[in-house]
């Protein structure tokens, strides 16, 4: 009788799996989609402790099929009935592809290509080998294997918006469809990273695949640490951060972390991320970064070895948010200024302004509305440039020799906020450089040095004329 019970519960759970079919289900299981070849998709809540063939006894009446004709492909394999599902590293709301087996040979004439392998998906066959040969090393034991898993990183932009291991995944570069089987594994992360370096067979209905027939997979990363959105949700692959399996200790602090950033360099160096983070910051504070044409604001190894940039700037994510958003700004700035621009010198400003060479008088557009002199940075002004900018006045030049204690030096400095202060509340008189303060009152502004009395805007610091009265008389 107890037989005949189970029989019987395990046909009603299936029913109700069948009718739960393009809908979500809320429950404590696993929930997962299946999506077909022809574009249907089925909710379902799966006990991790399943086997591949149980999903199949699901699936195949809603395909009218039997379980011996559908074969489930998740991450680039077709997965063997006998694996369990807790074994696939699904993560919730997953998806897995359920196709009709084909057993005629392929249209372009060369035989059929068997995928049904008693193998886990792609990333667990490539996650402890992190896409590079040399580090191939064969575990002691399964403890010493489970204790010194890999993981592949990811910057998560959302919701996570930090680095987080990350699940490699693929679909066809054609369709972008899911159901995809890779001929190969990949070998190197060129293979993830470069397109059309691996073949595969794309099982969904009316893809044509790619050119001479051919039929490319298109590798994609995954945020590990929440549910999946999707077959559009997608990670950036930070590529040089490693799970430290071989104990290899830090370039900086000698101490042995995981994971590890590996700089592209020749001798492989490795930094933990604490010291990678303290590197980035140190540089990005004396403005030592590199602006490269191709790989945009980055940074070599710290140990200085030749072609050792980092080429994917996703990695500097690491820095705090405050950090990040000053290395963002200083990249714009440095564009701007190898693009032939300028930056507004007005403090807290720093708008990029991208101006005709030839063109002296520079107006902060969109910025702070500051009008300067291309020249010298100054507020702009008639007549030639004065050399010292901050006192008006043009250096003695005779050679004065004092000897100062250089400890006392450092200490006898003037507030330099009150500099800022003076900078950002003044204006310097466009015809004779005296600084000006401006009180409220209107723009028509007239200088107060004697013998000079010179009529100019605030706004434009041109002379007084009827356009300013018309425009920005009053502010």
């Amino acid at each position: 009788m107890s037989f005949i019970f189970a029989f019987l519960k395990r046909i009603l759970q299936s029913m109700i799996q069948l009718l739960t079919f393009g809908k979500r289900a809320v429950t404590n299981t696993l929930n997962i989609y299946i999506k077909t070849n022809t574009g249907n998709t089925l909710s379902i809540d799966l006990d991790p402790k399943w086997e591949i063939k149980n999903v199949k006894e699901i699936v195949a009446t809603e395909l009218g099929l039997t379980p011996e004709e559908v074969k489930i492909i998740f991450a680039g394999k077709e997965l063997d009935d006998s694996i369990v599902i807790e074994e696939c590293d699904l993560g919730e709301q997953s998806i897995l592809h359920a196709v009709k087996i084909q057993p005629s040979p392929r249209t372009d004439g060369s035989k059929g290509r068997s995928h049904s392998l008693a193998a886990k998906p792609l990333n667990e066959t490539l996650v402890d080998l992190q896409l590079s040969g040399k580090d191939r090393q064969e575990m002691v034991s399964d403890e010493d294997h489970e204790k010194r898993r890999a993981h592949f990183y990811v910057y998560c932009s959302s919701p996570c918006k930090m680095m987080k291991p990350g699940k490699l995944r693929v679909r066809c570069a054609s369709c972008k469809g899911g159901a995809f089987t890779v001929d190969r594994d990949p070998q190197c992360w060129q293979d993830v990273l470069d397109k059309n370096r691996i073949t595969g067979i794309c099982e969904t209905d009316g893809c044509i695949g790619g050119d001479e027939g051919l039929t490319f997979a298109q590798f994609y990363f995954k945020c590990a640490e929440h549910p999946s959105q999707g077959e559009d949700d997608e990670a950036v692959p930070l590529y040089l951060i490693k799970s430290n399996i071989h104990d290899v200790p830090c370039l900086a602090c000698t101490d042995v972390k995981d994971p590890v950033l590996v700089f592209p360099c020749d001798a492989s160096h490795v930094t933990c991320l604490e010291c990678f983070q303290t590197y980035c910051a140190s540089r990005l504070r004396d403005r030592q970064f590199w602006s490269h044409p191709e790989y945009g604001y980055t940074l070599p190894c710290p140990a200085g070895c030749p072609n050792s940039l980092i080429t994917e700037v996703h990695h500097f994510h690491l820095l705090t948010p405050q950090q990040y958003a000053q290395y963002q700004r200083f990249a714009a700035e440095e564009y701007v200024l190898q693009a032939g621009g300028i930056l507004c010198p007005q403090p807290g400003c720093g708008m990029g302004i991208l101006a005709d060479p030839d063109c002296r008088r520079i107006t902060c557009t969109g910025g702070c509305g500051f009008v300067f002199c291309r020249q010298c940075l100054q507020g702009y002004h008639i007549g030639e440039c004065v050399i010292d900018g901050e006192s008006g006045n043009v250096g003695n030049s005779g050679d004065c020799q004092y000897n100062v204690d250089p400890n006392r030096a450092a200490q006898a400095r003037w507030d330099e906020a009150s500099k800022v202060v003076i900078k950002v509340s003044t204006k310097p008189c466009p015809k004779c450089r005296t600084p000006t303060e401006r009180d409220g009152g209107c723009m028509h502004m007239v200088c107060t040095r004697p013998n000079c009395g010179f009529h100019w805007c605030w706004i434009c610091q041109t002379p007084w004329s009827r356009e300013c009265m018309g425009n920005h008389w009053f502010g």
